[in-house]
């Protein structure tokens, strides 16, 4: 065990102390934080331009219906113009021309909008909405039944079925299925990554060592075993790490974010909500619930994270052992990266196949393929930690991460078997059948 100790600390520290590891591990979460981020705050932003858009309306019925926004201005001209061309070349600085030739009711096809540039959806939109709304009344006009504007009003019912989860202490948080899912597929996909990462990061550490002949003399004083389990269990540490060290800069970035665009978390408003619910209405029935703000962060609430962060690295680290050990063996077996193909295929399908199953999974999180692909030891880091935020039966976990590290036991027998003696061969790229002899030996 000492002697794994200190191999696994070569292994770690050589990596972490690493300049790549460092702007990687400190520049990632930078970047998810600006992907939230930037998009919200440039549409902040306007630049204060007014664009002009001349108006054609050659029925006389329309052009009064356009009002200026804070970006167009909508000039009504003669509609007795001959063409647009014409109108383009008497009208200089006109960014777009609005042409209505006929009464939309009959052709609704007669309207069209020309500029030199591409059409700004915005512009488009603006167009659209006000003619439909003219449109609307004239139609319901045309029926000539008294109040009809009322009647059709006063039917609209609009529902919106709100989600509470109720924890064990009784307090009541807001759900939602759809922050359920993203959340149990970022774990999902973090898991995937690292074990195809790292995984393929243990591989070349074992195929550069053999490739230079240094673990020629490394053997000599250690054991195949303890070399292997060494190099596996201090590149994990590594990902583990950088796992950490992401989350805590995210939240952090994501905090100040917030605060800089003057998101509120909503904590009053959820107290609100939690106070009118004691008071015995329904969720529908409260006032003063927030934004989008307050309901995320109170939508959050209602998940155990510190639950979920455990299960993730139970399962990462007997998905990263199961996988790595394998790695790990095929590394000894080659001499150059092409041979690696060959072996590695079977492997990445399996893994592409558990993306696809945990992907899938997250419409029905209790499907049949859902349980079986969180069972089964080489799906299940990724397709379990879809299914684990809807909270499902403990004995499921359970059964689950005591197949995953029998698995992971397995696969380090398997592999050292392997590594003892593929660590020592050169010059010939042994076959599936002369592999299963080393296992023998």
């Amino acid at each position: 065990m000492k002697k794994i100790g200190i191999i696994t600390k070569r292994e770690y520290l050589r990596r972490v102390n690493k300049k790549s590891f460092i702007i990687l591990t400190l520049l990632t979460p930078v970047l998810l934080t600006a992907l939230m981020f930037v998009p919200l705050w440039l549409s902040t932003i306007k630049s204060g331009d007014i664009y002009d858009v001349a108006v054609i309306d050659r029925t006389g019925k329309y052009a009064a219906l356009f009002k200026d926004t804070d970006k167009f201005r909508f000039i009504s001209m003669d509609g007795s113009s001959e063409s647009i061309e014409k109108s383009r070349e008497s009208s200089s600085g006109m960014y777009a021309f609005l042409e209505i030739t006929n009464d939309l009711l009959i052709n609704p096809k007669a309207v069209a909008l020309y500029s030199e540039k591409q059409i700004p959806a915005d512009l488009k939109r603006e167009v659209n909405n006000t003619l439909s709304r003219y449109l609307e009344e004239e139609k319901r006009a045309s029926f000539n039944i008294p109040n009809l504007d009322e009647i059709i009003k006063s039917s609209r019912v609009s529902i919106d079925v709100q989600t509470i989860k109720w924890s064990k202490d009784g307090t009541a948080n807001k759900s939602s299925s759809e922050i359920t899912s993203v959340i149990g597929f970022i774990f999902t996909f973090i898991i995937y990554m690292f074990l195809m990462m790292y995984g393929a990061m243990v591989m070349q550490g074992v195929m550069e060592e053999k490739t230079n002949r240094i673990v020629e003399i490394m053997v000599s004083s250690v054991r195949p075993f303890d070399l292997m389990m060494g190099k596996i269990i201090g590149i994990g540490l590594v990902g583990l790490t950088q796992v950490f060290i992401w989350c805590v800069l995210t939240v952090v970035f994501v905090s100040a974010g917030g605060v800089f665009l003057g998101l509120s978390t909503g904590a009053d408003d959820i107290a609100a909500m939690q106070a009118g619910m004691q008071a015995g209405l329904q969720p529908g029935m409260v006032e003063g619930i927030p934004g989008i703000a307050g309901d995320m962060f109170s939508m959050l609430k209602s998940f155990n994270f510190v639950e979920i962060m455990v299960y993730f690295v139970l399962f990462f680290v007997g998905g990263y052992i199961s996988y790595a050990s394998l790695y790990a063996a095929i590394g000894s077996a080659i001499d150059n990266p092409e041979d690696a193909q060959q072996f590695m295929a079977p492997m990445m399908v399996v893994l592409i196949f558990a993306i696809y199953a945990g992907i899938y999974s997250i419409q029905n999180p209790d499907g049949p393929m859902a349980f079986w692909c969180s069972l089964i030891p080489f799906t299940s880091p990724i397709v379990m930690m879809v299914r684990i935020p809807y909270e499902i039966p403990f004995w499921q976990i359970l059964v689950s991460l005591v197949l995953l590290y029998s698995s992971a036991v397995f696969s380090v027998w398997v592999s050292s078997r392997i590594y003892r003696i593929g660590i020592l061969m050169y010059g010939k790229k042994p076959s599936f059948k002369e592999i299963a002899r080393w296992i023998k030996y």
